[in-house]
């Protein structure tokens, strides 16, 4: 890691949201009152990314060295590392359990032997060309004791765990770390964007009641449950704000630019919240008489788009099993939630409460006004993830220096963890590559 950010004891933390639509660098730290201060920001418009996925390197890191150096000047801040965010259609999630017996059940149990029982699950048998990009240990069971969210410092002969495993393609990850490299960046973590937004807009209450957050980005739609403080299912479906811009463009007959203006600043996703008399003008292609559409018209076409999308999304918290235990309702995110009354349409499909999610619980009072938008709650998360990342690794550092010190009668150097062996394996992949 950096020198600058080194002597700041990891204060600054940037995040990087590769969106579909838009490229954010979210520079941030912790303040005294622990919220976020954001110190800089960077947005530009994503080229080369569809839903989600890399699909072209060269027009990608154009996109997200332009965005890095617009945050860069903002925050005055030599960024060099970053926490990335994933997702894309490619991206899926399942339980698994997993257990070990212990040598000595008499002898406490550590955070190392917790941090290589997590590790192990690296290790899971997958079809070709997928990685388990992340394990997320959920409660543990000891002597069949289940319910234990903290076993440090506990004793038993048998450990058990619920971890939840996210699963993705192998050259989606790769394509993205190149990406990274070729902007001459530092990859720390890479997270799975709808945890990263979830940890923006959720509250501890709504995590515990029961939630399912769902982000509307512009290629794809993110979903996180969470249930009794522990993420139950996530998931990624391949359709988001893009989609609906493209049935205005086909449903108008208008060109693109128009077509997202038009969404953005008349959209409604329910038709009936607008009169027939209600009409916009189009401009004309050159030579051309101007193109008038009624609002009705277009909130109609919008409608029929978002009707589907949620539907999908409905599905997906049916089939998670969590449907009739999300007291919390729905929470919208993502650019996509800032539709007008698209909070109401979800509302009426799911028969969920449902409200939309805004950054700004975790964010410090003097952030710009742009920021606390929901377009930006992923960027934002990836902050306060690599921030609660930092914070572990730095816990699981000391503790391991203190093991060392009492065993030995001496203090020696711990080991630093990368937080996920995916990363570690494809940034040996990167530079094996390099060396070849």
């Amino acid at each position: 890691m950096r020198e600058e950010i080194n002597n700041q004891e990891n204060e600054i933390i940037v995040g990087l949201d590769i969106g579909t639509t838009k490229i954010a660098c979210i520079v941030g730290r912790k303040n005294e009152f622990n919220k976020i201060e954001i110190l800089g920001y960077g947005r530009t418009e994503s080229v080369g990314v569809k839903r989600g996925v890399v699909a072209n390197i060269e027009d990608t890191v154009r996109s997200i060295r332009r965005a890095v150096d617009i945050a860069e000047q903002k925050s005055k801040v030599d960024i060099n590392v970053v926490h990335v965010g994933i997702a894309g259609q490619h991206i899926k999630s399942y339980q698994h359990r997993g257990n070990i017996i212990r040598k000595d059940s008499d002898q406490e149990i550590t955070s190392d032997e917790i941090e290589k029982f997590t590790r192990n699950m690296y290790g899971l048998s997958m079809a070709p060309g997928e990685e388990i990009l992340d394990v997320i240990p959920q409660e543990y069971i000891i002597d069949g004791e289940s319910g234990i969210r903290q076993p440090v410092g506990m004793l038993g002969h048998t450990l058990e765990a619920n971890f939840h495993i996210i699963i993705g393609q192998t050259a989606a990850a790769k394509n993205i770390l190149k990406c990274i490299k070729k902007a001459g960046l530092e990859m720390r973590d890479l997270i799975l964007e709808p945890i990263a937004s979830a940890e923006a807009v959720l509250s501890e209450e709504e995590k515990e009641a029961g939630v399912a957050l769902v982000d509307i980005g512009g290629g794809t739609t993110d979903i996180a449950i969470f249930q009794d403080h522990i993420i139950r299912h996530t998931a990624v479906i391949p359709f988001g704000g893009d989609v609906v811009t493209e049935d205005v463009k086909e449903g108008c007959s208008i060109i693109k630019r128009h077509a997202e203006e038009l969404k953005v600043k008349f959209g409604s996703a329910l038709a009936s919240e607008n009169r027939d008399d209600e009409v916009v003008a189009i401009p004309g292609l050159r030579g051309r008489p101007h193109k008038e559409i009624t609002l009705r018209n277009l909130a109609g076409i919008i409608q029929a788009r978002m009707e589907e999308i949620i539907d999908q999304v409905f599905f997906e918290i049916r089939n998670s099993g969590f449907e009739k235990k999300l007291i919390g309702g729905i929470v919208l995110t993502g650019g996509g939630s800032e539709l007008k009354h698209i909070d109401q349409l979800a509302a009426f499909i799911t028969g969920k409460d449902t409200r939309i999610g805004y950054p700004n619980e975790h964010l410090a009072n003097d952030v710009p006004d742009e920021i606390a938008s929901p377009m930006y709650a992923t960027g934002v998360g990836l902050v306060i993830e690599g921030i609660r990342r930092a914070e572990a690794e730095k816990l699981l550092f000391l503790e391991e220096e203190d093991e060392i010190k009492g065993r030995r009668g001496k203090k020696k150097k711990g080991k630093k963890r990368s937080s996920s062996m995916f990363l570690e394996r494809l940034q040996e992949w990167f530079q094996s590559d390099t060396d070849g």
